[in-house]
């Protein structure tokens, strides 16, 4: 079972409740752009990345975006599982920012793993847990820091994960990742294009001093 070493609790589990994840969990395949959990969607239960990459974000009242986090292989995520955690006041939506394969434990199961295994709950309050670690630091980024710092460390870490300076991005995507207008950004983009930080052109960004933005971000 090659979903097994997704998941990190797997030996902590009984074999009558291994047999049960192994009956019902799904797998998919998704193309990049492809929105995957909403409010609309099925509650896809606890999700498990094998290979790409996801986005969880939010939208205010006004469909503004916000990128929660990343999810890459091995990322294991509860975001999508609010059915399971009623508790949660927010919906978050999912989307792929690559191609991506991944498995879904269904939420009913998944609840009912939690109700009969202390593992099981206590690995779930840990998943939250960093989740919530996550979204306290995105809170305190968009409360204390400027944004062209914000954006010289967004700019730095997608070059780090597309490992290229040249970023096939748009200015709207960039706004969307960051919570704000695509016009503001593009306002910081020429300023830090004047500054000799990035070279612009239709579709992308190109880090072209990234020890000037190295500096930028603090």
């Amino acid at each position: 079972m090659e979903f097994a070493e997704y998941l990190p609790i797997w030996d902590k589990l009984t074999t009558d409740q291994q047999q049960r994840i192994a009956q019902v969990i799904r797998f998919h395949q998704v193309k990049k752009g492809k929105q995957i959990h909403d409010s609309s969607t099925e509650c896809l239960g606890l999700v498990l990345i094998k290979s790409g990459q996801l986005r969880t974000f939010i939208l205010s009242e006004d469909g503004r975006e916000i990128t929660l986090s990343r999810l890459f292989e091995y990322d294991v995520s509860l975001l999508s599982a609010s059915c399971v955690l009623p508790d949660m006041q927010f919906n978050v939506m999912i989307e792929a920012e690559k191609d991506t394969e991944f498995w879904s434990v269904p939420a009913c199961l998944f609840k009912n793993l939690m109700e009969e295994s202390l593992a099981v709950s206590n690995y779930a309050n840990s998943l939250m847990s960093g989740h919530f670690s996550e979204l306290m630091w995105l809170m305190e980024q968009i409360m204390w820091k400027s944004l062209d710092k914000r954006l010289a460390a967004f700019l730095l870490e997608e070059a780090r994960l597309e490992g290229t300076n040249v970023l096939k991005i748009t200015h709207e995507k960039v706004a969307a990742h960051m919570g704000t207008a695509r016009e503001v950004i593009t306002r910081m983009l020429r300023y830090f294009q004047s500054e000799g930080l990035v070279k612009l052109a239709r579709g992308t960004i190109e880090v072209a001093n990234k020890k000037k933005l190295e500096q930028l971000q603090g």
